[in-house]
């Protein structure tokens, strides 16, 4: 349950009342806006590390996560801690495997992790850490028998700040990309905004006074999203699927998704094709951003 609101603003970080709580981070000496709301309680399968899920797992057994951050405004690092894990897909698409154990995701991206367990018994914690911040929450992995320790909600240092340098997304390769062929429309996609007034704009305008992103059905299309503001925006666009082809100008065969998160001062190229003739939201997912402002439309119109 968070904080309520007011004029659109987290009272929590209102000024004068405890400062920008979000400067968690710095790029380039400026300071990042990090977790510009906070929550009474931050869950996993809707319980904290109070009373945390235990799956009962077998030994030398292998295990596949399907991570959702359902969150409205929270990024999390999911660590693995002592279980060895490979990434296998993002929001339900394959990739070639990335190995290690600490991979983040934004506002509405999904990971597919997979865990091989060790032949001995024992207990796996699978933690969610907040961006920025030392609140934590997750669940365990244990076999049958084996001793549960309560772990303390808060971590003894603060997580960083997730994916600045673009490094995790730049590891991302499809297993199955988007065909080549020719691009019938290129759109940049200006994403600004500012903690005080709080309102996020989408080429400088609001949900309201948009001009939607207008394309053909059956188009290839490459929008890019070239992030202004000093906070992350995980950008979605309903309807369709899309490949990451280009990270701060570099060509990428990235991966395919739904949502790509675009940290402050960089931009990310996405391509698609151009689905079913409609008026497709295209948003932020970091839910108080859209409210106030970070939204506009993918205007699909029938091919001639």
């Amino acid at each position: 349950m968070g904080h309520g609101a007011t004029g659109g603003m987290p009272m929590g970080n209102m000024p004068g009342m405890g400062g920008m709580m979000g400067m968690g981070g710095r790029m380039g000496g400026m300071a990042m806006d990090l977790n510009d709301y906070d929550w009474d309680a931050y869950l996993a399968n809707g319980r904290t590390l109070s009373d945390p899920e235990v799956v009962q797992v077998e030994r030398g057994g292998r295990i596949q996560l399907r991570v959702i951050n359902a969150a409205a405004a929270t990024v999390f690092w999911i660590e693995t801690g002592g279980a060895e894990a490979r990434l296998v897909a993002v929001d339900g698409h394959a990739v070639q495997l990335a190995s290690g154990t600490r991979f983040g995701l934004a506002m509405g991206q999904r990971l597919d992790i997979e865990i091989d367990l060790p032949n001995e018994g024992g207990a796996w914690p699978i933690l969610a850490l907040r961006e920025g911040a030392r609140e934590r929450t997750g669940l365990i992995l244990a076999t049958q028998g084996a001793e549960v320790r309560r772990l303390d909600a808060m971590a003894e240092s603060a997580a960083p700040a997730f994916d600045t340098d673009l490094a995790q997304e730049a590891r991302l390769i499809a297993l199955d990309g988007l065909p080549d062929r020719p691009v019938d429309r290129s759109q940049m996609l200006m994403l600004g905004g500012s903690m005080q007034p709080y309102v996020w704009t989408i080429n400088g305008a609001v949900w309201g006074q948009h001009q939607p992103i207008i394309a053909r059905s059956g188009e290839r299309v490459v929008l890019s999203f070239h992030n202004m503001s000093m906070m992350g925006h995980p950008m979605h666009l309903h309807g369709h699927v899309f490949q990451v082809v280009g990270l701060n100008g570099r060509p990428v065969a990235g991966a395919l998704r739904d949502t790509v998160h675009v940290p402050p001062m960089s931009m990310v190229d996405v391509a698609l094709d151009a689905g079913e003739a409609a008026r497709w939201m295209l948003h932020c997912h970091h839910m108080p951003h859209l409210a106030s402002g970070m939204m506009t439309e993918f205007a699909v119109t029938a091919s001639v």
